[in-house]
């Protein structure tokens, strides 16, 4: 009975996990930590490791899939990746230097509202509107917003995909499915650095839970990251907004159950 509670577990894990990434660019971590804390009872430094090695194949599948339909912006993704990586690192110091607060929250509400703001106000931008912005401009406008997403993601310990998608469709002014692909493309490296690191530091996971989440999570990734590439930019804006209130309520809930 045990391995079917277990197999249940991961399969809606990595299913809200997978729609959440496929769909908007979400760090896996958002769900699966809460539901393997919640309804396994583990560790919460080996969940949140496990959460994030299942992000990486699911980001990297998906990050392919948006690659192959020419939604990916490659090389102002590395820009902000760089920034990104190393102002998650400095966020990280600062946060040891204050009082511990309560900010884990944060995201969760985050995602609930930025899932509100695509069904009431979508991204229409185009990518003609995209390309009128000139090269340069772009770059310095990646390495500013990556700084700043880096810092708060450190700082918080959370929220990056959201925040990254926020700011490419709100501030650098992407069009939807292309900001979606960049940040799955980041997503796949920030979230392997994070895996390695936790399991470098907190030992190897329990490999049975760890290759369940992997395997369901890349699986509702690649299922999300078709549909997404394949239909029109009003449907997939409410698509992303429904899984994002859908996994913002759920994750609230698993927080008050934990």
């Amino acid at each position: 009975m045990q391995i079917i509670y277990t197999l249940l577990v991961t399969f809606f894990a990595g299913m809200g996990a997978g729609l959440g990434t496929g769909f908007a660019g979400m760090s896996a971590a958002a769900v699966i930590s809460p539901m393997l804390i919640t309804f396994l009872g583990m560790d919460p430094y080996m969940a949140v490791g496990i959460a994030l090695s299942s992000d990486v194949l699911a980001s990297a599948v998906s990050a392919y899939t948006y690659h192959k339909n020419k939604n990916l912006d490659i090389r102002n993704g590395l820009i902000m990746m760089a920034s990104v990586l190393l102002f998650t690192v400095v966020g990280s110091y600062v946060a040891s230097l204050v009082p511990s607060t309560t900010m884990g929250g944060f995201s969760v509400f985050m995602t609930f509202l930025l899932g509100i703001k695509f069904i009431v106000r979508p991204v229409m931008t185009t990518k003609e509107a995209m390309q009128g912005v000139s090269a340069q401009k772009r770059a310095i406008q990646s390495i500013i917003c990556g700084v700043i997403i880096g810092f708060i993601c450190g700082f918080i310990g959370a929220g990056g995909g959201m925040m990254m998608l926020l700011i490419l469709t709100s501030v650098l002014g992407y069009e939807l499915k292309t900001a979606v692909g960049t940040s799955v493309f980041i997503m796949t490296f920030t979230a392997l650095t994070g895996a390695v690191s936790h399991f470098a530091i907190g030992g190897a996971p329990d490999w049975t839970v760890w290759f369940l989440c992997v395997l369901f999570t890349l699986l509702w990734a690649r299922i999300a990251a078709v549909f997404a590439n394949k239909t029109d930019a009003k449907t997939l804006n409410r698509a992303t907004g429904v899984v994002l209130v859908v996994l913002g309520v759920v994750i609230m809930g698993f927080k008050l159950l934990a």
